[in-house]
Parts: C-alpha cells; sequence; structure tokens
C-alpha cells in the first residue's frame, strides 16, 4: 500500500532507515483496517514522489512493527512523525492534507 518512492519501515530497520538518515523522514504510523489512513495513503504518496531527494517518506504498519509504535507512543492512527537528526522535530495526528503536511515539512527540508 504504498507508491514507488514511499519505503516500508519496521522494528528492525527503523534505527538505520530513519535515526541515522542524513535528510529528514516523514513516518507514517498506520494499519491495514484504518479508514484515514487509507485516506491519506495518496497524500503521502505524493509527498514522497514531491519530496524525493530532499526527504524520506515511508509507512510502518503498527499492527506487524508494534515496538516502534510503543516506543514513540503512538496512541491513535494514522500518527505521522518527522524525524530530523534522530530527533522528533514535529508531529501530526489524524487525517491531514497535503498543505498540512508540507507546512510541518517546509522548515526541515533543503530548498528544491
Amino acid at each position: 500500500m504504498a507508491g514507488q518512492n514511499t519505503l516500508t519501515f519496521t522494528d528492525s530497520g527503523f534505527d538505520a532507515d530513519v535515526l541515522s538518515s542524513d535528510v529528514p523522514v516523514l513516518v507514517d504510523f498506520w494499519a491495514e483496517w484504518c479508514g484515514p489512513c487509507r485516506a491519506i495513503g495518496p497524500t503521502v504518496d505524493g509527498i514522497a514522489t514531491e519530496y524525493q531527494g530532499r526527504l524520506k517518506v515511508g509507512k510502518l504498519n503498527v499492527d506487524e512493527n508494534g515496538a516502534t509504535a510503543m516506543r514513540y507512543q503512538v496512541r491513535g492512527i494514522p500518527t505521522l512523525l518527522l524525524f530530523k537528526g534522530g530527533r522528533i522535530v514535529d508531529q501530526r495526528i489524524g487525517g491531514v492534507g497535503k498543505a498540512e503536511l508540507q507546512k510541518m515539512i517546509e522548515p526541515h527540508v533543503q530548498s528544491a
């Protein structure tokens, strides 16, 4: 359920893929059964394409990767966490639109 530029994150690879990234990383915590998660999927995939090379974008299925969801106290989904330098720099909970995601991301990425 991811676009071609959208990565899939897992508990086992999270530290290497997200926390050690040279560029900011947007992580979409989601589940297959979550309607709002499926609704924002195309928006997240669009962000992945638009910011390719300046931002990593990926999804983490909370049903399959519960340890990471617990580690970041994800209580509701969709939850979008923006990591930079291994730390959370911004977050959104619930179904948000593209403009809201851009507002969240723009201060943390290099200009095109």
